[in-house]
């Protein structure tokens, strides 16, 4: 993994790591955990359709294909099984995958990892999936909605939580909490979360509309999900749905951790 500087020993622009590490490095008592859920889309290499997806039509609608099984169903496993091996081999932290709702779609789940970890662990797991799908002669895209239409985007739902909000009594006051303040700042959210999100988050196919905040317990149509075994247990984590397959995990994690855990409210 690359940590790049100048000959001076500045980052160079595209090393968002080292702001991040800034940031994390002044919380860590506060032990926050991420769990990250990466989404991607597979290509054909010629065509620039995904994976099942005939020639000059279109598969049979969503639902049949999320978590699906059965070669008229999922597209592309061998290289989804083939990267979650070649994961773990390397030491990263990969918790899971699953096809997504788009045909050719499918999702991987990084952590939870503490801090920086988080992003470090998918920034390596999607070098790993370059390499995979080059072998394969199948691209890889990270684009959040690469086919228009009545068709599902991609994300990068993002999982977060500190040792109070998981752990002690009232922790889902907190969350509530820094929920509150991630609408205060949900433009400068929306602006970091990705290129091209704008095409995503349209209110429809289990978003919430780019310019409107909302959250909810168990509604996958809002920026930010709540489980119900929070709400239940009165602590967790809670889910930003916000940020694009796309997005940088490093300028992700530390705004998310910077808006609940250090930004003051004007």
């Amino acid at each position: 993994m690359c940590d790049a500087y100048t000959p001076a020993g500045d980052p160079i622009p595209t090393n968002k790591r080292h702001a991040a590490a800034n940031i994390f490095g002044q919380i860590e008592a506060e032990e926050p955990l991420f769990g990250i859920e990466q989404e991607y889309t597979l290509l054909w290499k010629d065509s620039n359709r995904p994976l099942g997806w005939p020639l000059g039509g279109y598969p049979g609608p969503q639902g049949p294909y999320y978590c699906g099984i059965g070669a008229d169903k999922a597209f592309g496993r061998e290289i989804v099984d083939a990267h979650y091996n070649a994961c773990l081999y390397a030491g990263v932290n990969i918790s899971g995958i699953n096809a997504e709702v788009m045909p050719g779609q499918w999702e991987f789940q990084i952590g939870p990892s503490p801090g920086i970890s988080a992003a470090d662990e998918l920034w390596v797991a999607r070098y790993i999936l370059e390499r995979i799908t080059e072998m394969a002669g199948v691209v890889l895209s990270l684009d959040p909605k690469p086919i228009p239409g009545d068709w599902n985007g991609a994300s990068a739902h993002t999982n977060f939580s500190t040792k109070a909000m998981r752990e002690e009594e009232g922790g889902y006051e907190l969350i509530k909490k820094a929920i509150h303040k991630l609408q205060l700042r949900h433009a400068d959210h929306i602006a970091a979360y990705g290129e091209g999100n704008e095409r995503r988050l349209t209110g429809g196919h289990e978003t919430a509309e780019i310019n409107t905040f909302s959250w909810g317990v168990a509604d996958r149509g809002a920026s930010i999900r709540v489980g119900r075994k929070t709400e239940k247990e009165g602590r967790g984590y809670f889910e930003d749905r916000r940020p694009s397959s796309n997005m940088d995990p490093y300028v992700v994690t530390s705004m998310i951790a910077h808006t609940t855990l250090l930004w003051e409210q004007p």
